[in-house]
């Protein structure tokens, strides 16, 4: 089978195809024929690697995300599961073996049912963005737990950068437990992408004046902030969030060092969360995971220009060209055919 390895860590060019041996599952594993992979900024993060951090496994296949069917099962998984189309997450986690390639084996509960009516392109989509934003959406300690219709219904939800691909599952997934839901974002094209995503209020930072806005809109503030430039506005989500609201924070900007004004935070109990999703505890991941799948299955996460994530695509030759793409911050998803 075609795979793309890389055996250093570096830029895109680290990254070379390669003939692999189409591998079998162990005793509680599946095996997914890949149709499309999807890259995260993680996942070249990880390519990228760090001073004196050596790679953890001697060849290693990227991406955490992706979607297909599965052609072979395990001892001890239901025969029943071959010809399932699925969606991935975290395949690369702790693993060597990722999606860009065109058979992967893990865990069965890592391959989650995809409805027929929802493309592979959804699916490779969903991974490392959904789970994301489902737990920043429920890790406060006023809840939800759960997202379901209705769990966030009187909440507001501030969405920094709604034009990601977090920021959007983000907003889809609010509006979809019932919540009112206020983006930022840098230009009118991006506003329009959050908007698509279901966003009530679209707020352009550059141009326009936040704080004045979200109060204008929501005069009793914001209950659960979804945070990517944590430093940037830190002021902003102190002066709106309200009393024992939630800052949840799933990336780091410059500084990366947050200066927070404790008495301010104190007297308002604001909470601050932070979201690692390959380190969420296991019942929230599991929440998480049958969640996002209810959402799929109720077809409240969509992909593509029309909801407000466009579509990047590559052929699997072209993974390097793929993970290029991500780390110079094309907006929207980015997707690897691999059938």
């Amino acid at each position: 089978m075609k795979a793309i390895i890389y055996t250093q860590t570096g830029a895109p060019d680290v990254l070379h195809p390669t003939e692999r041996s189409v591998p079998d599952p162990a005793p509680g594993e599946v095996r997914v024929r890949v149709k499309v992979s999807g890259v995260n900024p993680t996942d070249w993060k990880a390519r990228r690697g760090g001073p004196g951090r050596p790679l953890e496994y001697p060849e290693i296949v990227p991406n955490q995300d992706g979607a297909g069917i599965i052609d072979a099962v395990g001892e001890g998984v239901s025969p029943d599961r071959v010809g399932e189309r699925v969606w991935v997450w975290e395949a690369s986690w702790r693993r060597a073996d990722g999606t860009a390639q065109e058979y992967v084996t893990l865990p069965e509960r890592q391959a989650v049912a995809l409805p027929d009516d929802a493309s592979f392109d959804l699916g490779a989509s969903l991974g490392i963005p959904a789970l994301t934003a489902h737990r920043c959406l429920t890790v406060g300690d006023n809840g939800p737990q759960r997202l379901a219709p209705g769990t966030l219904a009187g909440r507001v939800v501030l969405v920094a950068g709604g034009a990601g691909a977090v920021g959007n599952a983000a907003i889809q997934l609010a509006k979809w437990a019932g919540a009112t839901v206020i983006t930022t974002v840098s230009g009118p094209e991006k506003a329009k992408l959050a908007g698509a995503a279901g966003a009530d209020l679209v707020i352009n930072y550059r141009t326009g004046a936040p704080a004045e806005e979200i109060r204008e809109f929501a005069p009793d503030g914001v209950d659960i902030v979804v945070e990517v430039a944590p430093s940037a506005n830190a002021a902003l989500n102190h002066d709106v969030t309200v009393f024992a609201g939630t800052i949840a924070v799933y990336a780091t900007d410059e500084p990366a060092d947050v200066r927070l004004p404790a008495l301010r935070l104190m007297l308002k109990n604001i909470g601050y969360r932070f979201v690692l999703v390959y380190t969420v505890p296991e019942a929230a991941k599991r929440n998480a995971v049958e969640d996002v799948a209810a959402a799929v299955a109720a077809g409240a996460l969509q992909v593509g220009e029309a909801a407000g994530l466009p579509l990047h695509r590559f052929s699997l030759d072209r993974t390097a060209d793929a993970h290029a793409a991500v780390e110079s911050g094309a907006v929207g998803k980015v997707l690897i055919d691999v059938a």
